[in-house]
């Protein structure tokens, strides 16, 4: 127990430090929610991965994929470094960096009010991100209380609260800033926390030989392989139909959620964009890999404390049970390991849902009116609203966790991922078009809660992004298109002309080239 609070301790005592020092870069709205766009690859690229991994991830999706598809759940992870990190920076990276700097866009709401010329786009847009960040918010502070009461026998509201206190204290403090260098400082942790934690847990086991071969006997209850020996230690595992679903949502949808691609706005130049893809995409590879490589393995520590009265399994008590046998040390570690996942997650949920809900939703002439400390004031009242409502949700929440983030990534994906993308690359995108997504994204998620046309609300919200993809060319080509001289100015900042010398260039050539990027 000593060990345990003094890793908290240091821990805690280093967030709110930071958040103190960097709240000399958080004196405009522009540095507190984009650190005055000059942040470097390194903070960036951790920023992204640890928004990326939290409590949801490692408690709740890894134990409960881990158990439905064995090691397998494995290419999760690896989907996730490869489509959501590596692919997402490669595609959206310097095309969202070039164009809402060029709209002096801050937030994705105001992307689209810029990019589609619409005012009531924005208001819209800004509130679907508010609505659906709070369940997403509950969820972190779900899972990470389970482990909380685990480890220090303290009771889930204490937990809640003090988190939120914590998160709100360095956020409020230091803005964009003071995250993205908390962020560096967790991801470390989770590197080397992930790490250690699964060598303990295979070794607690007999070893990665013998895991595997206690995972191979036993036999799938799945429908699709029900009986089969070794379908849990098998390449595509028990249902790849629907592990494909969980990849595409927790892969693709990424590059639709405000609190993701907002890192790309703040970033400091274009050429930090490649250092950056490298960096994210390793750290993936780790840290989510590591997490679902470990609960396929959830099945050998099968127990009646995850087991519900009717026999029903509690997804997010496998990981907890299976870190509970781990050393003190171990086990300090892991706290500390879910607790940077989880804060580092949650401050970016929190600054981006206050600063869209201060920056799109409200009217725009009245709030540049009151100056520039009562906006930030108002924005930091803000960040403790969306902390209170977070908490009063997450203080009673759904069955399990996944349920939760599977709701919210379902509809902000759903809406905002197919415009957002065809708008950095298609002019041909109308205001018909990304009302559509809107309409079909939130309506999917929201309509199969009540009635549930779609077993899983993580299938449910693939199927969203899907259609989505869809719904967009197909109305925007059929709609009245936006004036030709507006887009025209907005894709002109792509059109930026690079002298090269004779050495960069084919050897017999003399005089300079002009080349457009």
């Amino acid at each position: 127990m000593t060990i345990k609070v003094i890793l908290l301790i240091l821990f805690f005592g280093s967030m709110v430090a930071v958040g103190l020092y960097s709240r000399k870069h958080a004196t405009n709205v522009n540095d507190f929610v984009l650190g005055g766009r000059s942040v470097g690859p390194w903070l960036t690229a951790f920023a992204y991965g640890t928004s990326y991994f939290s409590a949801v991830v490692f408690v709740g999706y890894a134990g409960q994929f881990g158990w439905k598809y064995g090691v397998s759940s494995t290419w999760i992870g690896l989907g996730n470094a490869i489509i959501g990190s590596l692919l997402a920076w490669v595609v959206l990276g310097r095309r969202t960096r070039v164009m809402t700097k060029h709209l002096q866009a801050a937030t994705m709401p105001d992307y689209f009010g810029k990019r589609f010329d619409s005012h009531t786009m924005r208001v819209v847009a800004s509130a679907i991100v508010f609505v659906f960040l709070v369940p997403y918010t509950a969820s972190i502070y779900n899972g990470l209380s389970r482990l909380f009461g685990l480890a220090f026998d303290i009771p889930y509201a204490v937990c809640v609260i003090a988190m939120a206190a914590l998160t709100g204290a360095y956020v409020i403090l230091g803005g964009y800033m003071a995250t993205a260098i908390n962020d560096f400082i967790q991801g470390i942790i989770m590197l080397i926390g992930i790490v250690a934690v699964v060598l303990a847990v295979l070794s607690g086991q007999g070893g990665f030989m013998e895991a595997m071969r206690k995972l191979s006997e036993i036999p799938s209850d799945v429908p699709a392989t029900a009986g089969q020996m070794g379908a849990f230690s098998s390449f595509f595992g028990t249902d790849p139909l629907n592990l494909l679903g969980v990849v595409i949502l927790t892969s693709l949808g990424t590059w639709g959620l405000p609190q993701m691609v907002h890192k790309f706005y703040a970033i400091k130049s274009e050429k930090a964009v490649t250092t950056g893809t490298v960096i994210s995409t390793l750290f993936a590879v780790v840290i989510s890999g590591g997490c679902y490589f470990m609960g396929g393995f959830g099945r050998l520590f099968d127990d009646p404390s995850f087991h519900g009265p009717d026999g029903s399994i509690i997804y997010d008590g496998i990981v907890p049970h299976m870190l509970s046998t781990l050393p003190d040390i171990l086990m300090g570690i892991v706290i500390v390991l879910v607790l940077s996942a989880s804060m580092s997650t949650l401050s970016s949920l929190v600054l981006t849902s206050a600063s869209t809900l201060t920056l799109d939703f409200l009217p725009r002439k009245t709030f540049r009116k009151i100056g520039e400390k009562r906006q930030l004031l108002f924005m930091r009242v803000l960040i403790l609203v969306f902390i209170a409502v977070s908490v009063i949700l997450a203080l009673d929440p759904p069955t399990f966790i996944a349920q939760l983030m599977g709701i919210s990534w379902g509809a902000l994906a759903g809406a905002f991922l197919a415009p957002f993308l065809y708008g950095l690359y298609w002019k041909g995108v109308t205001r018909a078009g990304v009302w559509a997504s809107f309409i079909t994204g939130i309506g999917i998620t929201v309509t199969n809660m009540f009635f549930h046309y779609i077993a899983s609300p993580i299938n449910a919200g693939a199927i969203a992004m899907v259609v989505g993809f869809i719904v967009v060319p197909a109305v925007s080509l059929v709609s009245p298109k936006i004036e030709r001289e507006t887009v025209d100015n907005i894709f002109r900042c792509y059109d930026v002309e690079v002298e090269a010398t004779t050495k960069k260039v084919l050897p017999e050539e003399k005089e300079s080239w002009k080349v457009r990027t």
